[in-house]
């Protein structure tokens, strides 16, 4: 059933995304949906609350065919799903996910319909993880960035990625914020656009079961995020309430 519930589960990032690519005319090899497939236990992290991670990813096509992509052994695919998101608003998406190494840990990946085009490094070390935040114009150029937390039950090290069609390159950073706890099989937290500029949605470190943490808004300003906080823990309902606009930091 949990191996179910994160193959299937969603994040706010696909639904706006969604949006935007149904805006414009899609071609016949548009990417239209990505799943992960072939489980595997081979990388014992269990970061996200079980030994499953998976091996491949499929990429349905708006003309009904589809490519599999399979890692190597040394690979695994460390994400509760993948993310659909045209990042450079040329009406064609890309897709967003997290591959793991066994002995160098995590890295952000961005796969197009002939497979992988750009890629952060990894973190270098086995058993380190990030996890993606969503995608959003924060800079106003036109074009969506990356927001990531790297290694978010130790430093919360928050990252704004650039993506430039062929790299992915740290245009911002922030620390001491995370987005999940170890064993959760969900990514909390995401991105709202209340105002003129997107924010992401992050607890303040550290975010335990035993304690409730404090929700932050975290705003691009120029090359700093600069955070604002609310007077409500970081929880499921109040990250509705604040993605929906009807909670705002004080």
């Amino acid at each position: 059933m949990r191996r179910l519930a994160r193959h299937m589960s969603s994040r706010l990032l696909p639904i706006v995304a969604a949006c935007v690519i149904n805006a414009l005319p899609a071609s016949a090899q548009d990417i239209a949906r990505a799943s992960f497939g072939d489980p595997t236990t081979r990388y014992d992290h269990g970061v996200l609350g079980d030994a499953i991670e998976w091996g491949s990813l499929t990429l349905s096509l708006a003309d009904g065919t589809s490519r599999r992509i399979i890692l190597p052994q040394a690979l695994v695919f460390e994400d509760t799903s993948p993310r659909i998101a045209d990042l450079d608003g040329d009406g064609q998406p890309e897709v967003i996910v997290v591959e793991s190494h066994q002995s160098k840990g995590a890295r952000l990946a961005v796969y197009g319909a002939s497979g992988r085009i750009a890629q952060t490094p990894f973190i270098g070390r086995k058993n380190r993880w990030l996890a993606p935040i969503g995608a959003a114009d924060f800079t106003g150029n036109g074009r969506l960035e990356i927001a990531i937390v790297v290694t978010p039950h130790l430093s919360g090290s928050v990252q704004l990625l650039a993506y430039d069609n062929s790299g992915l390159t740290v245009i911002a950073t922030a620390e001491g914020f995370t987005n999940h706890r170890i064993g959760d099989p969900e990514i909390a937290g995401g991105i709202r656009t209340c105002g003129p500029h997107p924010e992401l949605i992050l607890a303040q470190m550290p975010w335990q079961r035993s304690a409730p943490s404090q929700m932050v808004a975290l705003q691009l300003d120029g090359k700093t995020l600069s955070p604002r906080s609310f007077d409500v823990p970081f929880t499921a309902s109040n990250i509705a309430a604040a993605q929906a606009c009807t909670l705002s930091p004080s």
